[in-house]
């Protein structure tokens, strides 16, 4: 998994829970100015968790507040547990 793709997957998703265009959500974009509301906030994170196959600890969003932030955070997060 590379920073690219988890980028591209979560702006695709966002913009599809939000009903835009994918290239009104920008990547440096913090995830509390997103119109998403908490239920919505979760079922992504769940999506997102299938997606991986793997569980992204609760403060994540927190340290990595943009969706650029967190795809690098995904792309490394992947390449540990690929090599583990």
């Amino acid at each position: 998994m590379t920073a690219v793709e988890a980028q591209q997957w979560l702006v695709e998703k966002i913009a599809h829970r939000l009903g835009v265009d994918p290239g009104a959500v920008s990547p440096e974009q913090y995830f509390d100015e997103l119109d998403l509301d908490s239920t919505e906030a979760l079922i992504l994170a769940g999506e997102m968790e299938n997606w991986l196959g793997f569980e992204l600890g609760t403060t994540t969003l927190w340290y990595h507040p943009t969706i650029k932030d967190l795809a690098a955070h995904i792309a490394e997060e992947s390449g540990q547990r690929a090599t583990a």
